[in-house]
């Protein structure tokens, strides 16, 4: 797993970036043809980390409800990213890798609610759902990339 984390934090950098480099408006801006924009789409990375791992074994996640609520699946940017809101998600971009990392040496993902993916992966436990987490930022940093043309 210790690949697996390290493939994650690279990919973790790489969004990270685009929280250095783009202006709050460059984040908050949906491009035509598209139906979201940069900041919703590194929140919604960290989320959907959060759900896969933490949710799916009964567990407490890192992010408050309202961040869920704001950058789920099916949930689109209805009002403009504050600073503050890139704030905390640049806050959790490696927190909560991080903190995922030394759960799992610990040991706390015994239960997990098994599912199947879109794409037909079955996630039987949290060292899948952390596998399958690469994939889902993989698709969302190539959107990212489309996005940022626009911007």
């Amino acid at each position: 797993m210790d690949q697996t984390f390290e493939i994650t934090i690279t990919s973790r950098k790489t969004l990270s970036q685009f929280l250095q480099g783009y202006t709050l408006e460059q984040l908050n801006k949906i491009p035509e043809g598209y139906n979201n924009n940069l900041i919703w789409n590194i929140g919604h990375i960290v989320v959907v980390q959060q759900m896969l791992v933490y949710k799916l074994s009964g567990l407490p996640m890192m992010i408050s409800d309202e961040m869920v609520n704001k950058y789920k699946k099916g949930s689109a940017p209805i009002q403009e990213a504050t600073q503050a809101d890139v704030d905390e998600i640049k806050k959790f971009l490696f927190e909560t890798i991080n903190q995922t990392k030394i759960d799992l040496d610990n040991k706390i993902f015994e239960n997990f609610q098994e599912f199947t993916t879109m794409t037909g992966f079955a996630v039987k436990n949290a060292k899948d759902a952390i596998s399958f987490n690469i994939y889902h930022e993989a698709i969302h940093t190539g959107i990212m990339m489309g996005i940022k043309k626009f911007v």
